[in-house]
Order: structure tokens, then sequence, then C-alpha cells
């Protein structure tokens, strides 16, 4: 499905959740089949025969994405998610939200020192959640082989911030100006 244009798939809501934000809403990606399989599709290809052993995906699109890139790719999935909603013993990582700070978690067994991990999620923006996510990993001693996006806001350099620890920051499609 090389030719399944995925930037018009994504759905744009003016002015959600505050006025001036325009919303790309992956949902109607998400809901179309060649759009969704030809999504997986380039999430996983630069990344087959690199020997990843585990997607950790970001709550809560990137456990949609993240689990079908997981089986792409042949390798299991493990949930990075908000504080306290992981059952078994986790560790955390802060990150700046607009206004405030926020936690997410990963279950502390849920990857081994020198395993090769992906991180996906649906969208990046000013790149806080991805930081968080990385050093997350990182605490466990993942290697990590790279972090894959299907939307990128460029304006918000949030790769750049992945980038700066020294990752590969992928992302499929590009909606400037947010």
């Amino acid at each position: 499905m090389p030719d399944t244009d995925l930037k018009s798939l994504v759905r744009t809501i003016p002015d959600y959740p505050k006025a001036g934000i325009m919303f790309r809403d992956i949902t109607t990606l998400l809901g179309d089949a060649k759009g969704l399989t030809a999504c997986i599709e380039r999430m996983a290809a630069p990344y087959a025969g690199k020997g990843v052993e585990a997607v950790a995906g970001i709550e809560a699109r990137g456990f949609i994405l993240g689990g079908a890139v997981a089986d792409r790719l042949g390798c299991g999935f493990v949930p990075i998610r908000k504080k306290g909603k992981l059952p078994a013993k986790a560790i955390g990582q802060d990150y700046e939200l607009e206004y405030g700070t926020d936690i997410i978690e990963i279950h502390e067994d849920g990857i081994k020192p020198g395993e090769k991990v992906l991180l996906v999620d649906d969208l990046i923006a000013t790149g806080g959640t991805a930081e968080a996510a990385v050093k997350l990993l990182q605490k466990l001693g993942a290697e990590i082989v790279g972090a894959v996006f299907v939307v990128d806001l460029p304006d918000l350099k949030g790769c750049g911030r992945v980038e700066a620890l020294g990752i590969d920051c992928h992302t499929l499609i590009e909606f400037e100006g947010d």
C-alpha cells in the first residue's frame, strides 16, 4: 500500500482541546483498513531486521500502534502508562506539561538490560512525553534502536529533543505550523 496517502486520513479538529489548537486526530486513519495497514507497515519497515526485541508504546494510541508494530516485527510489547495504572512494581519519570508536570511509568521488569527496544507513539509535538519515555527505558538498561511516530509537528521540535538523547526519530507525516 505504498500509494496510500496517510496524511489525508488524519482528521483535523480546530480549537481542540482549547482555542488556537489544531488537533490531529488519527482515529480516522486507524478506522481505515488500508490506511492502518500502510501505517503499520511504514512504522515497522525501518526497523525490520534490526533485532528489535520489544516495542514500548506510550499510552494510549501508542498501545494500538505499538502492539501492531510489535506483531509485524515478531517481538513483544511493553506499555508505558500514566502514573498509577500499572499493576506490578513500576518505575516512573516525570515530564513537563504546558501547566505543571505529569509522570509516566513502566513495569520495572518490563525490559531486560541490553534489550533492543523500539519506542512507538502516534504523534510527537514538543517531545516531552517521548523524552520521558526514553529516559525510562534507559533507566532499565534498554538499547533503544529508535522512536517512531505517525505524525510530527516539526515546528514544535519534538524530534530534536529525542535526537538530542542519541535516539533516531522516524515519522511518517508532518503538519507544519502547529
